[in-house]
């Protein structure tokens, strides 16, 4: 009878393990293709060396699923993508874009942070006497607004007992923002990432970091459908971020030198920036406060018209 029992029971055993198998097996081949952002600026390290080193077709290709990285560089138009169906994952996403998307109905969740690099993003001026951003009373500044950079101006002219209505504000990209700086059309500009350094020798100077005003958390998000057919697959992806965190730590030459190539930027300046960074994509209480933060800011701002609960939107 024991024996009996025992080879019933292997039976049974053998059973669960054949099914659990095969469903493993058709989730994989019902999934065809990963759709993941590829932003390599300001200073994207973690996607570079993940789509140079192919990471991510190392771990899902043997599965049978191809990997495609589009190009989608603005935020707003990155969760556009996450709503249509056209994008699985938000590979560095600012948490303004997710704050938005969120509230206007987009189903995208947060599932770590992507980096927070407060020395990323500065207040720049050319002229010797403008020193700090009390100086910018009466004085026009450029930048792009409702973003990361937006909300460092208006937290350091609080800080300043300033308003955005004791000065001239327009709403321009970095780009065009320091070629009016350089060219005395505008007294300071709003600057982040690569354009900081080439601003500096150009004879720019910084009159305020997000140190010590906001962390410039960027997210990693991903679409909330995809959560809930793909939960496994979402684990993987983030097994595989963390693989490219750890082949940083190991190899920071290699990592350097692929970077400059990827951004055309000098491994000098890659050097140099990537101290201003910090890539643990661990979410914690301070990240969250964080983002609070720039949920006042946009409600402050009339960017967004109520709020939602930010926690609501983490799945770690």
């Amino acid at each position: 009878m024991k024996k009996r029992i025992v080879n019933f029971m292997s039976v049974i055993l053998l059973v669960i393990f054949l099914f659990s198998f095969s469903v493993s097996t058709f989730a994989a081949q019902e999934l065809e293709r990963l759709n993941i952002s590829y932003v390599k600026l300001p200073l994207n390290v973690p996607s570079i060396v993940e789509k140079e080193k192919q990471l991510f077709e190392k771990e899902f290709n043997p599965d049978g699923i191809e990997v495609e990285f589009p190009e989608i560089t603005q935020g707003s138009k990155m969760t556009q993508a996450v709503a249509a169906g056209s994008l699985d994952f938000c590979n560095a996403l600012g948490g303004t874009s997710l704050i938005l998307a969120a509230a206007n109905g987009v189903d995208i969740k947060m599932i770590g942070v992507y980096s927070r690099a407060p020395k990323a993003f500065n207040i720049m001026a050319k002229d010797p006497a403008i020193k700090s951003t009390a100086d910018l009373e009466g004085k026009k500044v450029v930048g792009p607004k409702g973003t990361i950079l937006h909300q460092l101006l208006l937290a350091s002219l609080v800080k300043n007992d300033l308003s955005l209505a004791d000065l001239e504000f327009v709403n321009l990209g970095i780009a065009r923002g320091i070629s009016a700086l350089l060219t005395d059309s505008a007294d300071a500009a709003l600057v982040a990432g690569p354009a900081v350094p080439q601003a500096l020798e150009n004879g720019a100077h910084i009159i305020e970091s997000g140190e010590g005003l906001l962390d410039a958390t960027i997210v990693i998000a991903v679409s909330g459908e995809f959560l809930d057919k793909h939960p496994a697959v979402v684990e993987r992806y983030l097994k595989v971020h963390q693989e490219s965190l750890k082949f940083m730590e190991e190899n920071p030459e290699e990592t350097f030198a692929m970077v400059a190539e990827e951004t055309g930027i000098s491994e000098k300046d890659v050097e140099k920036m990537y101290a201003w960074y910090d890539f643990n994509p661990e979410i914690t209480e301070s990240d969250i406060n964080e983002l609070k933060k720039t949920q006042n800011f946009l409600l402050n701002n009339g960017m967004l018209s109520q709020s939602i609960d930010i926690k609501s939107l983490i799945v770690e």
